[in-house]
């Protein structure tokens, strides 16, 4: 397998951490990570697509090993973050990519999409939404009453978001054998999660993501257009973005590819075969070297 190197560059005199492997004169493959993890969670799948594609994986700024200045320090928005991975992406001399995105993966590289059509060229969607479909109730509510108004009650129910109990909850639920998901991963997560003033971060974060759903009929519009290769593959027993939303690409992209796999949010920890397999076929039949 591809050997991963662990590097940092400075973007907008911040330092972001990225994860690299495979040749450098190969497509490129960029992995968007979600809350509340990091590049972390691709550990296992770069190196499978390391062997053929050129893979860049960066931690966005507050989250893994990037630099997380306070929320009052820095901005945190999803434009701002969308503005750091394509300094990244410019920095390190990537013009045109495949995107692989995830749960807040998924807004930073529809921005992405939106903003350069023409880099763009395949995208895979693990349980990442673009649709009002597949928002599960139960998870969004909160997050939801939240962005409407920071009352004390509000903000006390969000930050249950940000304890072990729900990291590990995110991790497990949905998978039918609990046991191949290693108890490593929560407890990273929630080391990242607990550190002084990473808290505000977050918080911020959940209250800017009330701007991603407006965007969605413009992304519908440049998926109609633009008519990229899309890959739905979604761990369909997912608490926070159901299978509702993995099918919505369907309306716009007919020929979409949609898997529903047994799993949950964090469908590598406990199928990565089976994803790795679809999404290596999918890269194959639509990339050209």
């Amino acid at each position: 397998m591809a050997t991963i190197h662990h590097r940092y560059a400075t973007v907008r005199g911040r330092q972001i951490f990225y994860r690299e492997a495979g040749p450098h004169d190969a497509p490129a493959v960029v992995l968007l990570h979600g809350f509340p993890t990091s590049s972390f969670m691709f550990r296992n799948l770069i190196p499978i697509l390391g062997e053929r594609y050129h893979v860049i994986a960066p931690d966005h700024l507050g989250f893994g090993l990037s630099d997380a200045p306070s929320a009052d320090e820095f901005d945190y928005t999803f434009d701002a973050l969308t503005d750091l991975t394509k300094g990244l992406l410019d920095h390190l001399g990537i013009r045109r990519y495949a995107m692989y995105v995830q749960d807040y993966g998924a807004p930073i590289g529809w921005r992405l999409a939106m903003n350069d059509p023409d880099a763009v060229t395949a995208v895979v969607t693990q349980n990442g939404n673009g649709y009002d479909e597949g928002f599960v109730e139960g998870f969004w509510k909160t997050v939801r009453d939240y962005q409407r108004e920071q009352t004390p009650q509000a903000e006390a129910a969000i930050r249950s978001a940000l304890t072990l109990d729900v990291t590990r909850w995110q991790y497990l639920t949905g998978v039918a054998d609990e046991s191949v998901v290693s108890p490593d991963t929560w407890h990273h997560d929630y080391q990242l999660l607990s550190r002084p003033g990473n808290d505000e971060i977050q918080l911020k974060l959940f209250r800017d993501y009330a701007t991603n759903p407006p965007l969605y009929p413009d992304l519908h519009a440049y998926l109609r257009e633009h008519r990229p290769p899309l890959l739905a593959v979604w761990g369909r027993n997912d608490p926070i973005f159901g299978p509702a939303g993995a099918e919505a690409f369907a309306q716009d992209v007919p020929d979409a590819e949609i898997h529903l796999l047994e799993g949950g949010h964090f469908l590598l920890e406990s199928a990565l075969d089976e994803a790795a397999a679809l999404i290596t076929d999918f890269l194959v039949r639509n990339l050209k070297a």
